[in-house]
């Protein structure tokens, strides 16, 4: 079988800067990653995620590793660049994995208030070739 990388991008906002809000909104994030895209950990290669700087009450990572197969999966979190007016509370992902080069389609998840930054992406989850 032949493998290729894919990148899956994806969204969501808080409604507070708390452990447990971010945590609701990473968790229901990931969710639907794997929900609409045949994930196994072992073929991630790297997930980042990116937080706007108005949030810093817990890690997205450190959520993610709690998941089921992926304490082993490469995870960074970094800090999105501060634009004026932009998005508050906004968590973006950024995923690299290896999907077999017979799958074609990847869904990519923008939650919440985040659907206004992909609505062709956003609303009923779309797949994307």
């Amino acid at each position: 079988m032949e493998w290729r990388v894919r990148a899956i991008r994806g969204a969501t906002t808080a409604p507070a800067n708390s452990k447990e809000a971010i945590e609701e909104v990473v968790t229901e994030l990931l969710d639907e990653l794997e929900k609409y895209n045949p994930i196994d950990p072992e073929q991630i290669i790297s997930l980042t995620f990116s937080v706007t700087r108005d949030l810093d009450a817990i890690f997205p990572a450190a959520i993610a590793r709690k998941r089921p197969g992926w304490d082993t999966v490469p995870l960074l979190d970094v800090q999105h660049m501060y634009v004026p007016n932009d998005l508050q509370r906004c968590i973006r992902l950024l995923l690299h994995a290896n999907f077999p080069t017979s799958h074609r389609q990847v869904c990519h998840p923008y939650l919440r208030n985040a659907e206004r930054l992909r609505p062709d992406w956003s609303g009923k989850l779309k797949i994307r070739n």
